[in-house]
């Protein structure tokens, strides 16, 4: 018997709408929604593999609780009854002695998000947090600090654009269908497109304009171009004298970045900048500087950023046909969301500090709702500001994406509890006492997700088929740990569709809804705001603030002086990293598919570096840092700066579970140094050197 499903993959954090073929209990085919615009059907690899990670027999098949020494890799199965029992009491007792707040939550954002928040405000904890801020915290600071609103809530219109710059948005490989399928459409209709990047990758390729920039430079190129755009008079100054707060000051602190000046640092010639801000100015509006999406480079990153999103203020391009827009959600089109847990009454107050301090004077910028993770083995060391007593990892793991996996490892070995609620054996739950293990996402309905846009909409992830071993939806298995610590009352479901259907109260759609194209939506027409009087800014002023009290409030510059990148020491290189289209962070490696298609990382290294260092394409080579050091396969090309050397994110397992990617590459969180932007709250991810030698 044969059906089809509409769904969202999940195996990366975009969720691609899916249509998935479903043939006597398995599943046959996916393929993007033909019932959603930019998405034509297709899928990227990583999407076409969900159905080798539904069929994964070295995936997580059983409640797992570890009987030798941590990371040892000894387990005994268990039935769900003993497992979520002994987490239940274990938890309760922590609890008990010293607080709820003791207990720590992170994770992948997600639908279920909700659910996680909720979990923890019932035991009066704050200590959720996300991969999203060890992704772009400091992008949605900046974001903040400009129009009020975070990145999450801006998106870019690349259908209409004429003309787009990317700094190191790697969008041709770390993808998202719907964007590069619109970006191709406005590439081939005339748009061009110019990135900036240490290293050539995929995008570049696709780029009429690309520059090998000096790493760390970025921000110095953005002050010259500033600085052509307002000595020029390039910028859309209707606009800007109708939104934006602080142009004078801006003026005032750009005048000394020329063009010459920054070629001295960037190493492209000023020519060329003056170049590009002529050439992009000729299209406003419908321009996009893009402000990126992993911005975790630098410890100046929030300012970076500010910079890229300066640029688009003043190209007028903010809520323009082919620049950004704000996303607009159900009450544009008169509509209702899906419920949260999180808004129910009754939950607990919090009265302690976050683990992170964040939103304390010691760190108040930050955005709560991801905090800041990197802070974590800082914090179980130091006690400060409380004992953190168990950590509950929730599809995430923190030994493989915060930097310094040595200093990580020795914080978790302080916990009394380590709970990994996960597809797979990643690093962490490796070193979990207890692995409650999530059916995949073909294998459970989730919860609602709420799709804000030009056009709002509601995406339902349906169940296509039952779960091959003995898994459980992550929602349900929270749910469960609730009741065993007497929080259950905050959870009133027992099963996906009950939650869903709870969710849908009062919304005016129902799950039956979602049967045909697999989304609901509250209108047929996108939404622009009027440009000349209906922005609706959420900063104090109501402007866009060049001049930003959320900073200036807080103790910070909105303007700081510029302080030169330092190449790096002799011998040493800065550590960049990234992804490419077949993986997702840490998660992917070990699917079948992809491991064949890509199963280790390598080192790039620029070509006349490798030859002065006695380093042949192909070699072993041993990469040493502050932090740690290991071994890994020399990719010698020119496609690399000089000054930098280059390694894909998400190798280097520990999980001998994982037999494919057990042992393969080497991880970049074992190198990195625990470096953050302290005003934005991202980690420093390229802020390390190494040293690089003959193995």
């Amino acid at each position: 018997m044969e059906k089809e499903v509409y769904s969202l993959c999940f195996m990366c954090s975009v969720r691609c709408p899916i249509r998935v073929l479903v043939e006597d209990g398995q599943v046959k085919w996916i393929e993007g929604n033909p019932h959603v615009a930019g998405m034509e059907g297709s899928l990227c690899p990583r999407g076409a593999a969900g159905i080798s990670t539904l069929y994964d027999d070295q995936r997580v098949q059983s409640p797992m609780i570890r009987v030798g020494e941590r990371g040892s890799g000894h387990w005994r199965k268990a039935s769900w009854d003993e497992a979520l029992d002994m987490v239940g009491d274990k938890l309760k007792k922590i609890i008990n002695k010293h607080g709820g707040h003791s207990v720590v939550l992170g994770e992948r954002t997600q639908l279920a998000t909700h659910v996680s928040k909720t979990f923890l405000k019932a035991i009066k904890s704050p200590n959720q947090f996300t991969h999203d801020a060890l992704c772009k915290g400091s992008v949605n600071t900046a974001c903040r600090s400009l129009f009020g609103y975070t990145d999450g809530q801006m998106s870019m219109h690349y259908k209409k654009t004429k003309n787009i710059v990317m700094y190191g948005r790697n969008l041709f490989e770390s993808l998202s269908v719907k964007e590069v399928n619109n970006l191709m459409y406005a590439l081939e209709h005339g748009a061009r497109m110019t990135y900036i990047d240490p290293r050539v990758t995929v995008t570049a390729t696709k780029a009429q304009r690309y520059w090998m920039i000096r790493p760390g430079t970025d921000l110095a190129l953005n002050y010259a171009l500033i600085h052509v755009i307002l000595k020029e008079r390039l910028y859309d100054a209707e606009y800007v004298d109708r939104w934006v707060l602080g142009l004078n000051e801006l003026q005032e602190f750009v005048n000394d970045f020329s063009p010459e000046w920054a070629e001295k640092e960037t190493g492209i010639p000023a020519d060329s900048i003056v170049e590009l801000a002529r050439d992009v100015s000729r299209d406003k509006p419908n321009v996009i500087f893009h402000f990126g999406y992993r911005g975790a480079n630098h410890q100046n990153e929030v300012y970076m950023r500010r910079s890229i999103m300066i640029l688009n203020s003043l190209m007028g391009s903010v809520e323009a046909p082919g620049g950004f827009f704000f996303k607009k959600g159900p009450g544009e089109e008169g509509g209702k969301p899906a419920r949260k847990l999180t808004g129910q009454k009754g939950l607990p107050k919090i009265d302690v500090p976050r683990f992170d301090k964040v939103g304390t004077k010691d760190c108040p910028l930050p955005d709560p709702n991801h905090g800041v993770p990197q802070v974590l083995p800082y914090a179980i060391l130091n006690k400060d500001p409380y004992p953190i007593k168990a950590l509950i990892a929730y599809r995430f793991d923190p030994l493989m994406s915060i930097p310094d996996a040595t200093l990580t490892k020795k914080a978790m070995d302080e916990l009394d509890l380590i709970v990994a609620i996960d597809i797979n054996y990643s690093n962490t739950a490796w070193y979990a006492d207890v692995i409650l293990p999530e059916s995949t996402y073909l294998e459970r309905t989730d919860c609602i997700q709420q799709a804000n846009g030009l056009k709002p909409q509601m995406f339902l992830r349906k169940q296509a088929v039952a779960p091959r071993y003995d898994t459980r939806d992550g929602a349900v298995i929270l749910k469960q740990i609730a009741d065993r610590i007497g929080t259950g009352k905050f959870f009133p479901y027992e099963n996906m569709d009950e939650l869903v259907k709870w969710q849908l109260k009062g919304t005016g759609f129902k799950m039956e809804d979602f049967e045909k194209k697999g989304f609901v939506a509250y209108g047929k027409k996108p939404v622009f705001w009027d440009r000349k009087d209906g922005l609706k800014f959420k900063t104090p002023s109501g402007k866009i603030e060049f001049k930003s009290s959320l900073l200036e409030d807080a103790g910070f510059e909105s303007f700081p002086a510029y302080e030169p990148v330092q190449s790096p020491p002799e011998d040493k290189f800065r550590l960049v990293v990234g992804r490419n289209a077949l993986h997702t962070h840490i998660s992917t490696q070990n699917n079948p598919y992809l491991n064949d298609l890509c199963g280790e990382n390598e080192l790039w290294i620029n070509d006349q570096k490798a030859a002065d260092l006695g380093i042949s394409d192909g070699d072993k080579v041993q990469v040493s840092s502050k932090a740690g050091a290991g071994e890994i396969r020399a990719r010698v090309t020119d496609l690399i700066h000089p000054e930098a050397v280059f390694m894909l994110h998400g190798f280097g397992h520990e999980a001998k579970l994982a037999k494919r990617s057990y042992g393969k590459g080497l991880s970049d969180a074992l190198l990195m140094e625990n470096l953050s932007d302290k005003i934005g709250g991202s980690p420093a991810l390229h802020d390390t050197f190494v040293s690089v030698k003959p193995a």
